[in-house]
């Protein structure tokens, strides 16, 4: 432990090696270890809560009708199928982040807990897929839900910094005059804050709506998301022990790993009963949800103005990134609206390759998921160590990502021929 070298210019500061032996004396500096302690019981909480209230649920919507029947095309579940399991995620979102106000105590006083923004947030993305869920909403009402959602992200300042980072080579630094008027002086934290601020709807509208794509197998965006939970906890335990923060300034070192072990237990806990064969379907209530958590931790991952942290997070997130881009693109060339359903997605390409195995299909969803998260971690490893720079891993995650998106759009390009010539 003693033999490692810390390059010079790192963001590490000198207690680097403290942080990950655990043998600081400073109430201050914490190990990941001691973090794992301190917050695994949040995952624990929302586990046993998902894992014991989602029969209940499923209860519930059969007996109040909130049932998917399937089609023969896009939904390709053999019997109908209770809807409402995001009701489930909720409750055992809600009791993590309960448990985490009451009883976590052995972390610095700097780590605060979820802020309430994002729990505003939280019930408006909810209740929003809930409404769709049952009563089949218009899309501009859903688009308005999640807008509401941002708007409760912005009253805590998530999603600012990250504009503030992007921007500062142009604008310069936060309180900089760019001109003035009278005796206004408009400054660049102006256009900092508003950009953040049409940046964090961008993110929650894009978010919510790329998991909602993706949710059109058993077991698959709740697999895949509890891939990426884990790859943003790494992350998130990476920034805590690497990126020194003497004057305790940073707000969201806590409540990232909160909303990661919170994420990653109701996932677990929702899983048996989602996997194939599924009992019970997320419905626009959960997807909406999962997206809008996922779209929370990569924000809060910019804290610090630090662009390439975010972009870890992205990558971890590229799954239902990829998914959106090529059904932009597979219904622009086909001419048909950007709200259009169809079986061209992902899962469903998989889904004929594997000639309707839908464990095959998602299990290879589950790898390739996990395949971007390494992505993610590596990035943010490479960023906080200052080991090397980090240009080969988006490389490498360019030509990954761009070889799939060409093979998609291939064979989507190839079922669209052999349909015309069909006809």
């Amino acid at each position: 432990m003693n033999d490692i070298d810390i390059p010079e210019g790192s963001l590490l500061d000198n207690n680097f090696l403290e942080f990950i032996s655990g043998s600081t004396d400073s109430a201050e500096t914490l190990s990941a270890s001691t973090l794992l302690n301190a917050y695994v019981p949040v995952f624990l909480v929302s586990f046993v809560v998902t894992i014991l209230l989602t029969p209940l649920i499923r209860q519930i919507a059969i007996k109040c009708g909130v049932i998917d029947h399937p089609d023969g095309d896009r939904k390709v579940h053999k019997f109908p199928i209770a809807y409402l399991g995001g009701v489930a995620i909720l409750a055992g979102l809600c009791s993590g982040f309960l448990y985490s106000y009451i009883f976590i105590a052995d972390v610095p006083v700097n780590y605060e807990m979820v802020p309430i923004g994002v729990l505003l947030g939280m019930f408006a993305i909810s209740m929003t897929g809930f409404m769709d869920d049952v009563w089949h909403w218009d899309p501009r009402l859903k688009i308005a839900g999640q807008l509401v959602a941002a708007a409760g992200l912005t009253l805590c300042g998530i999603g600012t910094n990250v504009a503030t980072g992007i921007m500062v080579p142009f604008f310069g630094v936060p309180e900089t005059v760019l001109f003035t008027v009278g005796d206004f002086a408009f400054r660049s934290s102006e256009i900092y804050y508003w950009s953040g601020t049409f940046l964090t709807a961008i993110f929650v509208i894009g978010g919510c709506n790329a998991t909602n794509l993706i949710d059109g197998l058993d077991g698959l965006l709740t697999g895949t998301s509890a891939f990426m939970a884990i790859g943003f906890l790494v992350i998130s335990l990476l920034i805590a022990i690497g990126i020194a923060d003497p004057d305790g300034e940073r707000q969201f070192d806590g409540a990232r790993i909160v909303l990661c072990f919170s994420l990653l237990g109701v996932l677990l806990g929702f899983l048996p009963y989602n996997f194939n064969p599924a009992v019970i379907f997320l419905g626009d209530c959960g997807s909406l949800l999962i997206g809008y958590m996922c779209v929370v931790i990569i924000l809060m991952l910019g804290e610090m103005g630090y662009t390439h942290l975010v972009i870890a997070g992205l990558f971890v997130f590229s799954l239902p990134i990829m998914d959106t881009v090529l059904a932009i693109i597979r219904r622009k060339l086909a001419g048909l609206p950007m709200s259009a359903a169809d079986s061209g997605h992902i899962h469903h390409m998989l889904l004929r390759y594997f000639d309707g195995n839908v464990r095959k299909s998602v299990l290879t969803l589950y790898f390739l998921t996990s395949l971007f998260a390494l992505f993610g971690i590596a990035l943010a490893y490479l960023f906080i160590y200052q080991i090397i720079q980090g240009r080969f891993v988006y490389a490498a995650f360019l030509v990954v990502f761009s070889f799939i998106c060409v093979l998609a759009i291939k064979t989507a390009r190839k079922k669209q021929w052999e349909s015309a010539e069909a006809s």
